[in-house]
């Protein structure tokens, strides 16, 4: 009940807004700032992991190597580009022997921020989101975590990796700490100084009257209920259980079937608890006028279309070119500096004695 109540309230806020002037006061853009955050300077790290120079080079080394995947053609890398948006640009993931998955990459750009990972919200950290991929038939493809872990191994150069990495275990070349080391790296992933951050901080000619129209509008009509927080992917937990939404909340849209948004049942597919039953994990606004195509089937093109199709699905919107317009000013002005990468070169093995698996 409480999102049918939260709906309601924006219709209000819609409704006034769409029927008043949209003067840009200096107390609306004051309202908006203040609900809205800059992104940190540093990532929450968890105790039993702390970063350390040594564990992120080898977290990026073990990101950008193929061989972690049965037939040596995928890396982390692979769907998660750093070299970009720090996804494969693709509606859905491509893994190992071409084969296809039913949702897209999410960005790796700031997802040392998001309180759970994936689209379903499976895993609850960067740790335990590294481990899956690996063995999952359609992406790595690796039998099992022994079997990955069996292939590093023959690598000499990261046995003396890991002990650096991991100098206070007794048994430093684990699952565990291949995981540790790959989230150690991903935390170094953060994307500051966007425009927005800027101009939160001060700078009051870092966005453009546009992008500042679009921070009115987007809190003004309750797209930041969604997408708040530091990530604008939401924080602590709604609906209950996790930072999960669902997809759309306003069902029967003509964009239901044109998208395709229901058939995939999302967070259902992990709990089997029919509540959860197209609930999807928010997805980041930073970054996303350069993570096209969007949503979790990669059915729209578009950063303008997916502000309509989201405008119409959430909040029972239509809104008018022009609100569009300024509301993709506001997502162009999330885009952030990314930190300059040099891909890794990895260990090899000596005489070419490491064969993946055809």
């Amino acid at each position: 009940m409480r999102w049918l109540v939260l709906i309601g309230l924006v219709f209000l806020q819609a409704f006034a807004f769409t029927n008043g002037a949209q003067a840009q006061s200096d107390k609306e853009i004051k309202e908006a700032l203040g609900a809205l955050q800059s992104l940190p300077k540093k990532v929450p790290t968890p105790a039993d992991n702390p970063q350390t120079p040594v564990k992120i080079e080898l977290g990026k080394a073990l990101y950008f190597d193929p061989r972690l995947s049965k037939d040596g053609t995928i890396s982390c890398n692979s769907c998660h580009n750093v070299m970009g948006g720090g996804d494969d640009g693709r509606p859905v993931g491509v893994g190992v022997k071409g084969q296809r998955g039913g949702r897209g990459s999410p960005t790796v750009w700031n997802s040392a921020f998001n309180t759970v990972q994936f689209w379903d919200g499976r895993a609850a950290s960067l740790e335990d989101q590294a481990k899956g991929p690996l063995t999952n038939p359609i992406e790595m493809g690796m039998e099992s975590h022994d079997a990955v872990m069996m292939r590093v191994k023959k690598i000499p150069g990261y046995l003396d990796m890991f002990k650096k990495a991991f100098p206070k275990d007794k048994e430093p070349v684990s699952i565990d700490n291949l995981a540790r080391a790959i989230a150690s790296f991903e935390r170094t992933l953060i994307t500051p100084d966007s425009p927005f951050d800027l101009y939160k901080n001060g700078n009051k000619k870092a966005m453009t009257p546009a992008a500042v129209r679009g921070m009115v509008l987007v809190h003004q009509i309750g797209c930041t209920s969604c997408h708040g927080g530091a990530n604008f992917n939401g924080e602590g937990f709604a609906m209950g259980e996790g930072n999960y939404q669902p997809f759309p909340q306003v069902p029967g849209s003509v964009y239901d079937k044109q998208y395709d948004l229901v058939s995939d049942l999302g967070r259902y597919e992990v709990t089997k608890k029919d509540d959860d039953k197209n609930l999807w994990r928010v997805p980041t606004w930073r970054n996303v006028a350069v993570t096209a195509p969007y949503f979790h089937n990669g059915k729209v093109k578009t950063l303008d279309e997916a502000v309509r199709v989201m405008a119409k699905t959430q909040l029972d919107m239509d809104l008018k070119t022009e609100q569009v317009s300024d509301v993709v000013a506001f997502l162009n002005a999330l885009t952030g500096k990314v930190p300059t990468i040099v891909a890794p070169k990895l260990p090899m093995v000596a005489n070419e004695s490491l064969t993946p698996d055809p």
